[in-house]
């Protein structure tokens, strides 16, 4: 469900992706060695019995030092995905709106 207007809506990268990828509702920058919370402007409906797990991307990763955050969204959860982008590396990192920043996997409990 989109909780903001202009939404990138979670989509799989391949018919075998482990899970949707996820999308920067906003510009941000992240500092180096900071963390920014990032909006995706969705909410998801989690089956019982499972739980949400945000993972990074690997290319993010790898190539720019930008690690995910806690990362657990519980099935009673109601709000708005968002995501704590971390950045591991020795210079800013431009989040662009619309920009992949994670992957969203459900999981059984």
């Amino acid at each position: 469900m989109k909780v903001a207007a202009k939404v990138t809506l979670p989509s799989r990268g391949s018919r075998f992706s482990a899970g949707h990828d996820l999308y920067a509702l906003e510009d941000v920058l992240l500092p180096a060695q900071g963390q920014r919370l990032v909006g995706t402007g969705i909410a998801i409906g989690i089956p019982k019995g499972t739980y949400a797990r945000i993972a990074p991307q690997t290319g993010l990763a790898y190539k720019e030092s930008i690690g995910i955050g806690g990362g657990v969204i519980d099935a009673d959860y109601i709000g708005e995905v968002k995501v704590i982008m971390m950045n591991h590396g020795k210079k800013s990192y431009q989040v662009q709106k619309g920009d992949r920043v994670a992957q969203i996997i459900i999981e059984k409990i």
